[in-house]
């Protein structure tokens, strides 16, 4: 293969890359906006779940990409309603809720999408999720193609990143969310309503992860399958700590780990004798190893927020 040709192909992997990275990029902002409220949500799998099939039955009911989306946020949200009410309200353990949210989403999806499984989504459906070339941005050589030819929920993904990012980090209401992370007794005491910023949050957060299972159900896969996130929602919760809780870091982290699951694809290009199954696991391996690397790698920039997993009840302050 000529240098030309190895080129052509690294963008299309790149821009594959990119387009599985973008459910990730979801739910890593849901995790990362619900984990600055002080708040780990270890469910981000089952609403992932919960999200994708409430989006894929109501946009093959109806055809309609607004209806589905919609759905799926709002799916998503009421998952995360359920633990907000659990955790804050009745200030359960927050690790416990988390997983029994993952398992709840998991059942549900599996229930309720029994009978749909391998039904793939309308061509009329899939013409409202068509790619859209930017122009002047998109006649970039090779960068337009990898970021600005895409459909419209991969655009969505960057400017909710970037909105997210300047929320946290520059408004007042985002410095009030990362004080409650850091010390929700100090926040309440300075007259701001820790409950209503960690529901809201929570609700937020719950959303865009229903968001990212629908684009894997309506876009990515195209089609129901059972267990559709495969484990995405796991690599969502690592990612926010490989991110440091940053929105910005979390476009280059989602993009990163969506390359490693389109590796395996694109190394049969070059006739690579590699076990599919070592290929399969190379995301999952990847993500342990974040892990590992974040935990020895102490710094005050990468700490998640002092609060975090940590129960408030305002008596005790």
């Amino acid at each position: 293969m000529d240098y030309a040709a190895f080129m052509a192909y690294a963008v299309l992997f790149l821009t594959a890359a990119v387009k599985a990275g973008t459910p990730l990029l979801y739910a890593t902002l849901g995790e990362a906006i619900t984990e600055r409220s002080g708040n780990l949500n270890l469910g981000v799998e089952g609403m992932m779940l919960m999200g994708a099939i409430t989006g894929f039955q109501i946009g093959a009911s109806t055809n309609n990409p607004v209806l589905a989306i919609l759905a799926s946020l709002a799916a998503g949200a009421l998952g995360a309603f359920i633990y907000a009410f659990l955790t804050v309200t009745l200030r359960a353990n927050q690790v416990v809720s988390g997983l029994s949210l993952t398992i709840f989403g998991a059942g549900i999806s599996g229930f309720a999408g029994q009978k749909l499984a391998g039904q793939p989504v309308s061509e009329e459906l899939k013409s409202w999720f068509v790619q859209i070339k930017i122009p002047l941005l998109g006649d970039i050589p090779g960068l337009g193609q990898i970021l600005f030819n895409h459909n419209i929920l991969v655009y969505l993904g960057y400017i909710i990143a970037i909105c997210t990012g300047i929320y946290l980090f520059r408004t007042k209401k985002g410095l009030n969310l990362r004080a409650i992370g850091e010390n929700p007794a100090a926040a309440d005491a300075s007259g701001i309503n820790v409950s209503l910023y960690k529901y809201a949050h929570i609700l937020a957060g719950g959303a865009l992860c229903g968001m990212g299972g629908a684009y894997l159900s309506l876009i990515h896969v195209g089609a129901w399958q059972p267990n559709i996130t495969a484990g995405r929602g796991w690599i969502a919760v690592a990612l926010v700590i490989f991110t440091a809780w940053s929105p910005y870091k979390a476009l280059i982290g989602a993009y990163f780990f969506g390359a490693l699951d389109m590796l395996g694809l694109y190394l049969q290009k070059f006739d690579i004798k590699v076990s599919q199954y070592i290929l399969d696991m190379t995301p999952y391996a990847v993500t342990i190893l974040v892990l590992v690397i974040t935990s020895i790698r102490k710094s005050k920039e990468n700490s998640p927020p002092k609060a975090l997993g940590e129960p408030y009840f305002r008596e005790d302050r």
